[in-house]
């Protein structure tokens, strides 16, 4: 038998109209009129519209009364053959719309509820069993007016359950999700609460525990690789600080990004952040090559031996940022990060991040502000202070060199920040090139030894050479 599918709930013109027509053709037969046979069965015959008088002892008159009473009959069989039909349909139906409430009783489970549609299924099963004898043994007593009409409102009235489950089984769904989504945003709560002392452990002065036993005398080039890769870990923890601030604040990430670095091509949405490390990382090696970053105008006058420099290292190393500023106010540690803060964090920046300039003000006045975001540029700027004066501690010069934009990528003196950003390839036949798009991490040059830069690579497309 044919499955009808269920319509959508929103959708009642189909409805309506399907309704119309069962009453127009109720209203084609409203001139038919019930009899009953011999044998006991209703019967609809319709009245007869001819209004001539005839002479019914004409042999012409028989014959044709005798056709207009076979396709009296035709027509009745044909409107209670449709009758019974759209019964069963509506039988079908309410059993469709009865399973449908036992499944959805089973979850959760409710006996009640599971009782009830089994009895309506067993009912309407028994009655399209008793349609069946019936209609086998020719007893149907149908009103085919009546029946289309009372099949129509059950099938209607079936289908509007069937919707109704629909609805409680969207719903049960939706608070299911969210049941998930609170449970996933418990779970990414935890894991960020654990991660936090976690990263401040990172970030603290631990990792650079592995230096408290070198001696003057064995310092190389390794020692400062393991320095640089601390400071750059404190740089990417001060830079999701302050792209999360950015986004409190409602700035335009991608417009900060196209303003530090333009027409720069990212491979992914993510490598914004790149932009940000390599603006911070510039100004805080600004002036790295000279003995005091440049804090005085007669910083070659100033100049120390490398054991000055090393005996600095190691009494900066161990110490809180925070707690050393306050304690040296006066110290070049101390120029170094009031400058560098005021040089990096703009005034406009700040005063969306905090709605004032008070941590400027106070910065620019010597003192320091006691908060979250200064402790972290304080913790970075000491990592930087540690890698210049490690660098200066061992005995070959130190030296910095910076990658210039669309340069070609040399794995000598440049390593990629990330190979997604590489592709090669022809567009629309013309050739692709990688260059540098931009700078992360300047490179360094310590006597003959050369520390790689980091670099950002973009695709740049070179216009085929004609022929």
């Amino acid at each position: 038998m044919e499955t009808i599918k269920p319509k959508s709930a929103f959708k009642n013109s189909n409805n309506k109209s399907k309704l119309v027509r069962t009453f127009q053709k109720v209203i084609n037969l409203r001139t038919a009129t019930k009899i009953a046979s011999s044998n006991g069965i209703g019967i609809c015959v319709l009245t007869s519209q001819n209004k001539f008088p005839q002479d019914d002892s004409t042999p012409d008159h028989k014959t044709s009364s005798h056709a207009d009473k076979h396709g009296d009959f035709k027509v009745k069989q044909k409107a209670v053959l449709e009758a019974l039909v759209a019964k069963v349909f509506a039988s079908v139906t309410s059993i469709k719309a009865a399973y449908a409430e036992l499944q959805i009783a089973q979850h959760p489970y409710n006996s009640d509820a599971i009782q009830a549609a089994d009895h309506a299924v067993v009912e309407e099963l028994r009655a399209l069993s008793e349609l069946k004898r019936k209609f086998l043994k020719k007893e149907l007593d149908l009103s085919p007016q009546v029946t289309l009409i009372l099949a129509e409102i059950q099938e209607q009235q079936s289908l509007m359950r069937t919707y109704g489950i629909t609805i409680k089984k969207l719903e049960s769904d939706v608070q299911e999700k969210d049941s998930d989504i609170a449970l996933l945003h418990k779970q990414l709560e935890d894991c960020s609460a654990f991660n936090k002392p976690l990263e401040k452990k990172l970030n603290a002065s631990g990792p650079l525990s592995m230096f408290d036993n070198i001696q003057f005398t064995t310092l190389n080039p390794s020692h400062f690789v393991q320095v640089l890769h601390c400071t750059l870990r404190s740089v990417r923890s001060f830079v999701k600080m302050m792209i999360k601030e950015t986004e409190l604040a409602k700035w335009d990430l991608d417009a900060a990004a196209k303003t530090i670095e333009p027409g720069v091509f990212f491979a992914k949405q993510s490598h914004k952040c790149f932009v940000f490390e390599s603006f911070v990382c510039k100004t805080m090696l600004e002036d790295f090559n000279c003995h005091d970053f440049g804090l005085t105008k007669d910083s070659a006058s100033k100049k120390l031996d490398p054991e000055q420099y090393f005996n600095k290292f190691k009494n900066l190393k161990s110490a809180h940022p925070k707690s050393f500023l306050v304690q040296n106010p006066n110290s070049s540690f101390a120029k170094f990060t009031r400058t560098k803060y005021l040089n990096l964090v703009h005034a406009k920046m700040e005063c969306s991040f905090f709605g004032n300039l008070n941590q400027r003000k106070l910065v620019s006045s010597g003192g320091f502000p006691d908060t979250a975001f200064f402790t972290a540029f304080a913790e970075m700027a000491r990592r930087f202070w540690l890698l210049h004066c490690l660098g200066f501690s061992i005995h070959e010069q130190v030296s910095v060199f910076q990658v210039k934009k669309d340069c070609r990528f040399s794995e000598v003196y440049m390593e990629n920040v990330s190979e997604e950003s590489l592709f090669s390839g022809e567009i629309n036949d013309a050739n692709v090139d990688i260059r540098v798009s931009f700078t992360l991490v300047p490179g360094f040059k310590i006597g003959k030894t050369v520390i790689q830069s980091l670099v950002y690579l973009s695709p740049v497309i070179i216009p085929p050479v004609s022929r």
